[in-house]
């Protein structure tokens, strides 16, 4: 057995076919994902029918985004790393328990401070949310088709969206905006005691935990007993998962790209998201095609991450993803170019989604990969967490350049550089540190899991 992890239960994960135990374990972390996505559209949506409501500026809501992606922020730092210490499942349980409860007190809110703070606090759970399911994912996924199934699995987010948005087309002229919200919450409430009965706790985090009996139990249920050679690591020695755990023993370099990787990818991400219909707009298009040309990001984003996701369990994630952001930059950049033609801009907009958001998704999985089983949560945590300082700073540097007076073009050839931003950070990736790791893996040592950690 190789030091470090737990490579006799890995083995055996890897040597089985796929169950359909694990496939439900997949599916179930990707409707919390559709959960999440659902509601960043829907209050994205329901904002114009509050404020006309409310009779108060569309402007007043920027604090209510901002306070629903600080809590995000919150929730990935804290729940990641309680993920790591505790284990996946309470952690995920706690977390889709206090998003359904507090997105439940949406509708009686009467100021946009208190649907702030509620927001803040339904951030918190989302955020929370995805460390765990991320980490599941990648735990019950064999090696060579890990990138694929965590990209799938991570297709939840903008499949939620574009359910959002077309439910938001309906519910709220005939019921209210308050409808997306029970809505929202009763979802969650009913996947609970699924996900409580369902969903086990990680078998490689029961393993590195030492609980034999129950690895037993679940790799019996993947129909994987028979491939596994009885082989646990108890994790004596190691460190107790921190943020500074991710900065030391070899694992800082790749932790500092991969963190500026993330903050640029949602910032690119939501710029695209919260701007592309006001700019259409702006650019004579008719609201139809500007709420299609979102549609259209997220639609692509799906098949994209599925081609980008195999191709990274095939020849590696660096190329593939790394790629897939430079060829984005230049579609995003003909977005604004092609601003006399809807069909045309659609296309585009689809292809743009494909390629850099796509990439944006598959790179989520190349995060959990990077971490070991004790420190996957908290580093995932910390990414999606700096992810969405990047989402709150997106729509406020957008909002910057349209202020100051920026043409349509070059919005979008801005954002298509900070596509190319993130390429780079990507082929760094795969330069500096797996490629390190691959020839000299005692030197990056627990920092090189595509290298030696499976």
């Amino acid at each position: 057995m190789t030091s470090g992890e737990n490579t006799g239960v890995q083995a055996a994960i890897d040597a089985s076919p796929m169950s359909g135990f694990q496939v439900s374990i997949v599916l179930l972390c990707a409707a919390i994902a559709m959960i999440d996505g659902f509601d960043t559209q829907a209050i994205a949506l329901a904002a114009p029918q509050i404020a006309g409501a409310w009779k108060v500026a569309p402007a007043a809501f920027g604090n209510v985004f901002a306070a629903g992606l600080l809590g995000s922020l919150v929730g990935a730092l804290v729940f990641g790393v309680a993920a790591d210490r505790v284990g996946r499942k309470p952690s995920l349980l706690v977390a889709i328990l206090l998003f359904a409860l507090v997105s439940l007190l949406t509708p009686f809110t009467t100021s946009t401070g208190a649907l702030a703070a509620v927001r803040f606090l339904t951030g918190i759970g989302l955020g929370g949310a995805l460390p765990a399911i991320i980490s599941i994912t990648s735990e019950y996924s064999p090696t060579h088709r890990r990138a694929t199934i965590v990209s799938l699995m991570f297709c939840g987010f903008p499949l939620g969206a574009v359910v959002g948005g077309v439910s938001a087309a309906f519910l709220i002229p005939a019921f209210g905006w308050p409808s997306l919200f029970y809505i929202g919450s009763l979802a969650p409430l009913l996947l609970l005691p699924v996900i409580a009965l369902a969903v086990p706790e990680s078998v490689r985090f029961l393993a590195q935990a030492g609980n034999r009996r129950a690895v037993e139990t679940i790799l019996r249920r993947m129909k994987a007993l028979a491939a596994w050679d009885g082989e646990m690591r108890v994790g004596a020695d190691e460190p107790r998962a921190s943020i500074a755990t991710l900065f030391a023993e070899g694992r800082a370099l790749g932790t500092v790209i991969l963190t500026v990787t993330f903050l640029l990818s949602l910032m690119l991400s939501y710029f695209l998201v919260n701007w592309w219909p006001l700019i259409a707009r702006q650019a004579g298009m008719p609201m139809k095609s500007a709420v299609l040309g979102v549609a259209a990001l997220n639609i692509g984003a799906i098949a994209g991450c599925l081609v980008i996701g195999r191709l990274a369990d095939r020849r590696g994630p660096a190329l593939p993803i790394g790629w897939a952001y430079a060829l984005g930059a230049v579609a995003i950049a003909g977005i604004g170019l092609s601003a006399h033609s809807a069909p045309l801009m659609l296309t585009v907009s689809a292809v743009a989604g494909a390629l850099s958001i796509g990439a944006q998704m598959c790179v989520v999985a190349l995060g959990a990969t990077f971490y070991k089983t004790a420190l996957r949560a908290t580093g995932v945590g910390w990414l999606m967490g700096s992810g969405r300082i990047g989402a709150i700073l997106g729509p406020i540097f957008g909002g910057l350049l349209i202020a100051a007076g920026v043409s349509v073009p070059n919005l979008f050839l801005v954002a298509g550089a900070v596509s190319l931003a993130c390429a780079l950070g990507v082929f760094a990736m795969g330069w500096f540190v797996l490629r390190a790791g691959a020839t000299a893996a005692p030197a990056i040592g627990a920092a090189a899991p595509m290298a030696g950690e499976p």
